[in-house]
């Protein structure tokens, strides 16, 4: 780098203006996400279930009998943050908790009865907040694509 290209840098970097925060898209994100929040508060009220709650009873929908760090990977929360939220899904009688076997020192989590049978008053959870996004599942689909692509790429830089 030469003496003009260091020049032109400190020139730009004292005429820089500090963003405005509509134009941040941490910002667009953070805020799209409390929205979104909160059309599942509202969803979810009527199933006694928060929105982190209703995310890991969705991964044991998929697969029942996982391990805590299966869960936690899957939904990239550590095993701080599921512990109590566990714990509160066992009180509820969904979920159950027990030792690994072939490893005592793992937890495996599966669904009771009532967690599954949840399941199909939960069905209808994913057209109600389709419903309220007021898009077409392809439009949707390319917003997800495109969040799952920036997610990857900041991922790799954090």
């Amino acid at each position: 780098m030469d003496a003009n290209d260091t020049s032109t840098k400190q020139a730009a970097k004292e005429n820089r203006k500090p963003p405005v925060l509509d134009d941040l898209l941490c910002f667009t994100l953070y805020s799209t996400g409390l929205a979104m929040n909160k059309v599942y508060r509202k969803a979810l009220r009527k199933l006694d279930l928060t929105y982190p709650q209703y995310l890991v009873l969705m991964v044991l929908w998929e697969k029942d009998e996982l391990t805590v760090s299966e869960i936690g990977a899957r939904l990239f929360l550590d095993s701080a943050t599921l512990t109590p939220l566990l714990k509160r899904l066992e009180a509820a009688g969904l979920v159950s908790r027990a030792r690994s076997a072939a490893d005592e020192r793992q937890v495996v989590i599966s669904l009771t009865e009532a967690g599954r049978a949840l399941q199909d008053e939960a069905g209808a959870i994913f057209d109600e907040v389709l419903c309220a996004t007021s898009c077409t599942p392809g439009e949707l689909n390319v917003i997800k694509q495109q969040l799952e692509g920036l997610r990857a790429k900041l991922a790799d830089n954090a």
